[in-house]
């Protein structure tokens, strides 16, 4: 089973950019039948990666991402790279999705995927707003691209 979750806010402009490449993925998937794939968007919420990814064997997570790099620069990292243990709190707004990685992996051991690849995509704009800036929709589009060839390929069969 291959899984895609986009992460991110759809209130923050290219914030939203995992958000609308997994509901993309979504519409996709409902025109295109692939059982072996499963698309979620799980917005800001970590906790909801780690449910979600459970009983896959294959992980794809897509958010945006500010480095200082370049606005639409596409990141393709293994999960491994960036799985962060999570820092004792009380308020799960503080749970991420790379702290997700950790905690899923620790708590659901051969049941959580160990193939992750992430796909990054450098905001321009995190600012209150509902669109996407010029740049990043263009490498949303090559993201979603690359995935819709991901999953023609039926890598999972």
């Amino acid at each position: 089973m291959l899984t895609i979750i986009g992460c991110g806010n759809l209130n923050r402009n290219d914030d939203a950019v995992g958000v609308i490449i997994a509901q993309r993925l979504q519409q996709y998937l409902a025109q295109n039948q692939h059982p072996n794939v499963r698309v979620f968007d799980c917005g800001t919420a970590g906790m909801e990666v780690i449910f979600q990814a459970r009983g896959s064997k294959r992980l794809i997570i897509v958010d945006a991402s500010c480095t200082d790099s370049e606005p639409g620069a596409i990141f393709k990292v293994p999960g491994k790279e960036l799985e962060a243990v999570p820092e004792p709190s009380y308020n799960l707004h503080d749970f991420r999705w790379d702290h997700a990685l950790a905690a899923g992996r620790k708590i659901f051991k051969d049941d959580f995927p160990q193939d992750v690849t992430v796909y990054l995509i450098e905001a321009e704009n995190l600012a209150f707003g509902l669109d996407l800036s010029l740049v990043v929709q263009h490498s949303a589009d090559l993201v979603f691209a690359e995935l819709i060839t991901l999953i023609s390929q039926n890598v999972m069969a």
